[in-house]
């Protein structure tokens, strides 16, 4: 299993990264990180693109299912949902929380919930689905 900075080091040129994605913490059972909301994130409403929502909370259940899989397995997501409950603004931290509720052999499901630091209010509940590819023989 990666440490924080090892996650942030893969994915700083990557998709995530390019979204701002920070991890503070990777761990089996609960992965939490962060994106600060800059210019490039916003969308044509004057609040935080939608999609850096969802690219911070799929890629901390992504960590999670990784850190969760026996070597030599890999996984993909198979169903997401997100519900938006509020959004942020240029200068906020957004902050998310993954949980597993589910780590079966053949699918994993994690739960995200998405906070703005600034105005302490929640902004989205996410949940993921991720089936477990087992290597062919």
């Amino acid at each position: 299993m990666r440490t924080a900075a090892q996650m942030n080091e893969f994915f700083g040129p990557l998709a995530p990264g390019l979204h701002g994605v920070v991890f503070d913490e990777n761990e089996p059972d609960r992965v939490v990180g962060h994106i600060d909301v800059v210019d490039n994130l916003i969308a044509g409403t004057g609040f935080l693109f939608a999609p850096a929502i969802i690219s911070l909370a799929d890629t901390l259940c992504a960590a999670g299912c990784g850190n969760n899989i026996p070597e030599g397995h890999s996984f993909t997501t198979i169903e997401l949902k997100t519900n938006f409950l509020s959004s942020a603004r240029v200068g906020e931290r957004v902050v998310a929380v993954a949980t597993p509720a589910h780590l079966g052999r053949q699918t994993h499901v994690w739960d995200v919930e998405v906070s703005n630091e600034t105005t302490g209010r929640t902004m989205a509940m996410f949940r993921c689905t991720q089936m477990v590819l087992v290597p062919r023989d």
